[in-house]
């Protein structure tokens, strides 16, 4: 029998490359023989995770274009290798489906399989396909979207299913409330300074509280020494500050509320385990997709926004003084995202796969 082989292709962000590790997780439960390489970029963040999961994978020498200023000239000229190598990739493994899990490392191998006739899958996570995706539908065979609204963006091709995020925030239990609240606090991949900083300018505020107040807090590398000992500082003991959590399934089973960005996998795992938050949307995020994810889940009073240019310490430390006495309000949110819950999304995909495959 012919080995199956299966490129996934994408990152940048864990954003992009943790929807793409649950995709690779069950296909290869579906198909233990199954071959699957993973194709991203050289960011140290895509690493660092892709080191953690021990997965076959090969870095592009690529970097974003959209929205980088005079950095897009060194983007544009590392093109042309990118192209070469995804081309020798493809030669090399001789794939029977390449999937792009989003991201501009996923526009060259896509696009090349595309030609080469290898049939193609493409997953946006956004409410508005990103920039590589938009470039990339004339070309791939099907793209599955994480939201309905999205499928018009797809010319036919699309075919919604959900974001598929680790299958550990579909099993999480309904958190026991108590006096204290539990709030999980992080900014992506790489830790948000503004999200770092609104935070600790608001704990002088948040200390009459401090009772009653536990945190857990992934900061990014660069922010973890000072944050950490910002809230030591302002005698709150009840902290555990990290650069990054690998198990974040575990911190949202922990947790009441989620303080976060808004981006797609943020809240493709806010809507898998039912979890209450307050979002901060990036306001640089390209074509400011991060506030449009968050609206979809407001328009359902299933979280509560509040924007960069709005954000001040008084308004930060209320916001958290309102969940603290109004529990209600998180057991609401938990109940309006069920709705939007989709089951199986990577099960769902994984078929969708070698049914491409095997066409």
């Amino acid at each position: 029998m012919k080995e199956k082989k299966i490129i996934i292709s994408g990152g940048g962000t864990a954003g992009h490359l943790y929807p793409a590790l649950a995709v690779g997780d069950k296909l290869k439960e579906k198909d233990p023989a199954l071959r699957l390489t993973f194709i991203g970029s050289r960011r140290e963040v895509e690493k660092s995770i892709i080191k953690h999961y021990d997965v076959s994978f090969v870095a592009l020498p690529i970097e974003g274009i959209k929205g980088k200023g005079l950095k897009a000239v060194k983007s544009l000229l590392l093109l042309p290798f990118s192209f070469l190598k995804s081309l020798f990739i493809l030669l090399r493994i001789r794939p029977g489906l390449v999937i792009g899990a989003g991201g501009y490392s996923s526009g060259p191998v896509v696009l090349l399989a595309s030609l080469m006739k290898i049939p193609t899958l493409i997953l946006e996570q956004n409410l508005y396909p990103g920039f590589t995706n938009r470039l990339l539908i004339p070309w791939v065979r099907q793209a599955v979207v994480s939201f309905k609204s999205s499928l018009p963006s797809f010319k036919g091709k699309g075919i919604f299913i959900g974001n598929p995020v680790r299958e550990a925030f579909y099993h999480l239990s309904p958190k026991e409330k108590s006096e204290k609240l539990t709030v999980l606090i992080f900014g992506g991949s790489q830790g948000s300074h503004f999200l770092n900083k609104a935070t600790i300018a608001s704990l002088p505020l948040l200390k009459k509280e401090i009772k009653n107040l536990r945190i857990f807090h992934q900061t990014g590398k660069k922010d973890y020494e000072w944050v950490k000992k910002s809230y030591a500082q302002n005698g709150f003991m009840e902290v555990f500050v990290a650069p990054y959590f690998f198990e974040m399934a575990g911190y949202f089973q922990k947790s009441d509320l989620i303080i976060s960005r808004a981006g797609a996998t943020t809240i493709a795992e806010l809507i898998a385990s039912q979890k209450a938050s307050l979002l901060i949307p990036f306001s640089q995020a390209t074509d400011n997709h991060q506030f449009f994810n968050a609206r979809e889940l407001e328009k359902i009073r299933g979280t509560e926004i509040i924007l960069e240019k709005e954000l001040t310490p008084e308004i930060f430390a209320d916001k958290i003084f309102s969940f603290l006495l109004n529990k209600d309000k998180i057991n609401l949110m938990e109940k309006n995202l069920a709705p939007l819950k989709t089951e199986k999304v990577s099960e769902k995909i994984s078929n969708l796969c070698f049914k491409l495959m095997e066409a």
